[in-house]
């Protein structure tokens, strides 16, 4: 029969004397009976060196390690090529569905411009051509009343002079143009 192997140090094969050993507590310790004991060992200092000593590199393993990084050097630009390609044939394709989108509306026009009839219709609301002995009325200030615009006042004769800073007014133009927000635009004619 084989031999098992020792146990440990410190501890023996004996059962006993490892039970025994668990129930008996150390005198310094008989104080402090409520509380667990807390053996912490004592901390080693990590040798780097000799962590990587024990590393061997095998001749297959430098192969490989070098199959590995030639890999790398070979499949990154090929990768980066691979997704520029693809996102050019993204972009190429929406400009080719733009492109049949605007072919299609230009043929759809081209078939409204052979029709007879709207070319005769597009013929009097654009250039206002008529068929001879038809007689044109054109409406001119159709608008009603409310949306007419007021009639400007009759220019005096006598001039006028505001009393106002030139100066004072320019500034506060400048200011008032460096400061804005946002652009205005021309303001509309009140109705």
């Amino acid at each position: 029969m084989a031999k098992r192997p020792a146990p440990p140090s410190g501890l023996s094969g004996d059962a006993t004397t490892t039970r025994d050993a668990a129930v008996t507590t150390p005198p310094s310790a008989r104080g402090r009976a409520g509380r667990p004991r807390r053996d912490r060992p004592p901390r080693r200092q990590v040798d780097v060196r000799g962590w990587l000593g024990g590393i061997r590199l095998s001749g297959f393993m430098v192969v490989m390690l070098g199959l590995v990084v030639l890999a790398a050097f070979v499949l990154v630009p090929t990768v980066g090529t691979f997704v520029q390609q693809r996102q050019r044939i993204a972009a190429l394709e929406a400009s080719v569905q733009l492109g049949q989108q605007e072919v299609a509306d230009l043929e759809a026009q081209q078939e409204r411009w052979s029709d007879p009839a709207y070319i005769t219709t597009q013929a009097r609301e654009r250039l206002y051509y008529v068929r001879p002995g038809e007689v044109v009325y054109l409406v001119v200030n159709d608008l009603e009343a409310a949306f007419q615009p007021a009639l400007d006042e009759p220019v005096s004769a006598e001039v006028t002079e505001t009393r106002t800073d030139w100066m004072t007014q320019m500034l506060s133009s400048v200011a008032t143009a460096g400061l804005a927000q946002t652009v205005r635009g021309p303001e509309a004619p009140a109705p």
